[in-house]
């Protein structure tokens, strides 16, 4: 039986198609199907399988984590790095399943890993002296550093950046990468900190006397561990001046207004014994000759 149809007001025959011929296409096409089929379950097994066993390690992961006492931004990094790996390892298993080649897939995540990396050199490298720092612990939240010329409070150590407040309530950013490569000093590390001054004393003054003067500020001062020895000492013969040191140790949360009276008492108690402390002159000689 056919069908016909009307082309230019003439009849044309169509053939119809005779259900062995769709059978016939199944049968070519049912080897292909079948095996199309088994590789999607296999593919489906392999990302619920490797899913879940994802989430386990990611458990077992972050209990490691906190028993190796991390900082929390580290412990962030480091699990989000390790679930990526993981999810990419399970997306590549069920890929290679489906009989995607794996060199394609191996070129294209290292094609688009160069691609990242070029277009993020810098942000990469400040989250690489991030998790450095976070490592290293070369400083920790209220410590206060100095690094590249800029000092204050450490207020926040990100992936990124570090914050620091300085002594004026200034906002200091500075990028990780920076800070990786750069000195740190860090004031508060330790609990206590040495005080370390100069004082200049005039040639005309009594030194013992200057000397005895120093050593009863610091050994009576309160904030002064006496336990740990204070000293005062001739450090050089200058050139207009006697320069003596003095040191003592404090508390290192008690060193700033410690110093601070420190000083004021040595300039009060040398007005009041004659202790004179040099400072610089101009003195000009005026000849005579020139202003007859």
């Amino acid at each position: 039986m056919s069908v016909k149809i009307w082309m230019a007001g003439a009849p044309v025959p169509v053939p119809r198609l005779e259900g062995s011929f769709v059978l016939d296409v199944l049968k070519i096409w049912a080897p292909g199907l079948r095996a199309f089929f088994w590789r999607v379950l296999f593919a489906s097994v392999i990302l619920f399988v490797g899913i879940r066993v994802a989430r386990g390690l990611q458990g077992i992961l972050k209990k490691t984590f906190l028993r190796m006492n991390l900082e929390e931004n580290v412990n962030k990094f480091l699990l989000s790095a390790a679930n990526a790996a993981m999810y990419a390892l399970v997306v590549f298993m069920a890929a290679e399943k489906l009989g995607v080649p794996s060199a394609s897939i191996v070129a294209l995540m290292g094609s688009a890993g160069v691609a990242i990396g070029l277009s993020l050199k810098e942000s990469l490298s400040n989250v690489a002296g991030g998790i450095l720092i976070m490592l290293t612990r070369p400083f920790v939240i209220q410590d206060y550093i100095a690094c590249g010329g800029v000092e204050g409070t450490v207020q926040d150590i990100g992936l990124v950046y570090t914050v620091l407040t300085t002594v004026d309530n200034r906002k200091v950013t500075i990028p990780n990468g920076t800070v990786a490569n750069a000195t740190v000093v860090n004031a508060t590390a330790q609990e206590k900190r040495q005080l370390d001054l100069e004082v200049q004393v005039s040639y005309a003054s009594d030194l013992k006397k200057a000397k005895e003067i120093l050593c009863d500020i610091l050994e009576h001062h309160p904030q002064v561990l006496r336990e740990d020895g204070t000293r005062v000492f001739v450090k050089e013969l200058g050139e207009s001046a006697v320069v003596l040191g003095m040191r003592g140790w404090m508390m290192k949360d008690e060193y700033w207004p410690a110093r601070w009276d420190i000083i004021e008492s040595i300039k009060l108690r040398f007005d009041e014994e004659g202790i004179v402390i040099p400072f610089r002159q101009l003195v000009v000689h005026q000849d005579r000759d020139m202003t007859s």
